[in-house]
């Protein structure tokens, strides 16, 4: 039986999407000035990978996003309510898992087209993807430890794959970003290019991806994704955890309230 899903006639706030042929592209697109995350979008980011992958009339998707941003992180006003009221921040911890399950599961090839900066989640969603190809000016990095919070949403997992665990640690803990340019350097993402190179790059690599059989090609990435898979599932619950526990913290409010005034955060290490 032909699946004849069409993720273009569901209900999206927080994604656009367009069809070339057998690609997709979605397209983070909020109002956000740097599509921050909030709560419809983070309800959107744990079904928008099982969508797409149900999708029947696509067999590559091309993630990025409009605006000057790929994703940079977390909202300040959600993170206010998260720490007004930790209940809500509890309440997503189990479509937080679910975003990083649903990336890993993914048979289509997922290229993430990093059109600018990309923090936080931003980049645990980028560095799932299977080839990144960023505009060089776009930064990249995870600072979830610069608004008090443990690097529980897939950073913890994906960074010590891509370059190591020493350097990960490093940025993990110290919140640090990089260059398109570093990040390439690293071996964190494929490809840092200029603007006007972007999408011909990205073509590129769609059209590799085309010459083979789509089965095999879909397969390979798979077979791939298992050792992912399997340390997801031994290190997510925990990861989670602890971020939703650092929530609670005296110095996660400071941390943000600081971010959000411009200046150095006053901590007591509570």
């Amino acid at each position: 039986m032909t699946n004849t899903f069409d993720i273009t006639t569901e209900h999206y706030t927080r994604f656009t999407f367009e069809r070339s042929g057998r690609i997709l592209t979605a397209a983070i697109t909020s109002e956000h000035p740097v599509n921050g995350v909030d709560g419809p979008m983070h309800d959107e980011l744990a079904r928008v990978f099982t969508d797409l992958q149900r999708d029947g009339l696509s067999d590559i998707i091309i993630l990025t996003a409009r605006g000057r941003a790929f994703c940079a992180g977390g909202d300040f006003d959600w993170f206010d309510e998260q720490i007004a009221n930790p209940a809500k921040f509890r309440d997503i911890a189990w479509d937080g898992k679910r975003i990083v399950s649903t990336l890993l599961e993914m048979e289509k090839p997922l290229i993430c087209r990093l059109n600018g900066a990309a923090a936080g989640l931003g980049a645990t969603i980028a560095l799932l993807c299977d080839v990144i190809v960023a505009d060089e000016k776009a930064v990249i990095g995870d600072p979830h430890v610069k608004v008090g919070l443990v690097a529980g949403d897939g950073g913890a997992l994906i960074w010590p794959q891509l370059i190591g665990y020493a350097k990960a640690k490093e940025l993990l803990m110290t919140g640090d970003m990089l260059s398109a340019e570093q990040a390439k350097e690293l071996g964190l993402i494929n490809y840092a290019v200029p603007t006007a190179e972007l999408d011909s790059k990205v073509s590129d690599i769609v059209n590799k991806l085309q010459a083979n059989p789509r089965w095999a090609v879909r397969w390979t990435k798979s077979v791939i994704n298992i050792p992912l898979k399997a340390l997801a599932a031994q290190t997510m619950d925990a990861a989670i955890g602890w971020e939703s526990v650092s929530n609670y913290h005296q110095d996660r409010r400071e941390a943000v309230a600081a971010m959000r005034e411009k200046r150095a955060p006053k901590l007591t290490g509570e």
